[in-house]
């Protein structure tokens, strides 16, 4: 079951109207001078005031659900790992009351309440009653019921949608941040995570011999990589290297044909396999792979590769790191 989660396995404004004020050149009676500061701390409000959700606040769902609140969530539940690093990240972390087992990131998470796994304990999550649910479009197909029975208890689910690219990423951070009044700190996070991808690309630029690269998700017999259309092959297009992987979406490949194809790095994007890099030097054949010659056989994390939330440029920092440690290495 794991290794299916692992395949499948998202702008400040500045205000000047304080500024404005200060360039006032009138001189001031006492009187003029508290009408001003009473003005001024008006101004500033209202600023403040642009900086927030303006609710009520309504949001159409990947569920097709519109959803609508009054105020942010006091009380939330997060039902996957990228939706509560999103929450913990916009600092909504003191609003998340459960996770699911599979939350390990950050720290904090792995002290809360949990409400299952991959499979759900609706009657759980009924009784801890959330002000709101923050579930994903990936479970819409085993879990919908039980998110159905969430929402007829009188709780709001907001389906995130599954991000496939890092925009539609940086559209989850921003939408989960408006729902919870976090919107400058989402903002931040954005702004920070297109600064870090911008630098790499810019480094991977200068790149003029690309590596050829195999990425696995799991291992034999039954080895999955993913190909066109998925987030590592964004990552190889960001950093300048070439996927050996030519078919769409994520693809059994058998050794022989890595073997054939001889990339120059082998990534292993999992790690519930003991010693999995001897493992895979091992492999029949592989003695011949350029990658196993040259001990370019590399292990990332499987998390901030997959997913879809604050840590994915970092992500995108480990395959550049992996695949070109002479130009991105410490």
């Amino acid at each position: 079951m794991k290794k299916v989660w692992q395949l499948l396995l998202t702008a400040m404004l500045a205000v000047l109207l304080l500024a404005a004020c200060g360039n006032d050149k009138k001189e001031e009676t006492p009187a003029d001078s508290g009408q001003a500061t009473e003005d001024a701390s008006s101004d500033q409000k209202q600023a403040e005031d642009t900086d927030g959700t303006n609710y009520p606040y309504t949001i159409n769902d990947a569920a097709g659900e519109d959803i609508t609140f009054e105020s942010a969530p006091e009380k939330v539940i997060s039902l996957i790992p990228s939706n509560t690093e999103i929450l913990f990240g916009v600092d909504a972390g003191d609003k998340v009351i459960a996770v699911t087992e599979n939350d390990d990131y950050p720290e904090e998470a792995t002290k809360l309440d949990t409400v299952g796994d991959y499979n759900v304990n609706v009657e759980k999550v009924i009784s801890l009653k959330p002000d709101a649910v923050f579930a994903h479009e990936m479970m819409m197909g085993s879990s919908e019921e039980g998110l159905n029975q969430i929402r007829e208890a009188g709780i709001p689910v907001i389906v995130v949608p599954t991000a496939e690219t890092f925009d539609e990423t940086y559209e989850s951070i921003k939408v989960i941040g408006e729902i919870m009044d976090k919107n400058k700190e989402a903002d931040q996070i954005v702004e920070d995570m297109k600064a870090k991808v911008e630098e790499i690309k810019t480094k991977a630029a200068d790149i003029t011999e690309k590596k050829r690269v195999f990425a696995e998700t799991s291992d034999a017999p039954e080895i999955y990589a993913p190909g066109k259309n998925t987030f590592p092959q964004q990552f190889l297009e960001m950093i300048n290297a070439e996927n050996v992987v030519t078919e769409d979406g994520w693809v059994m490949m058998s050794p022989e044909t890595i073997v054939d194809e001889n990339p120059d790095v082998i990534l292993v994007m999992y790690s519930y396999v003991p010693d999995i890099i001897e493992s895979v030097k091992k492999r029949d054949g592989f003695d011949t792979v350029m990658a196993v010659k040259e001990d370019q056989v590399v292990q990332v994390d499987e998390n901030i590769t997959s997913r879809t939330g604050p840590r994915l440029a970092d992500g995108l920092e480990a395959f550049a790191k992996a695949v070109y440690p002479e130009v991105f290495g410490e």
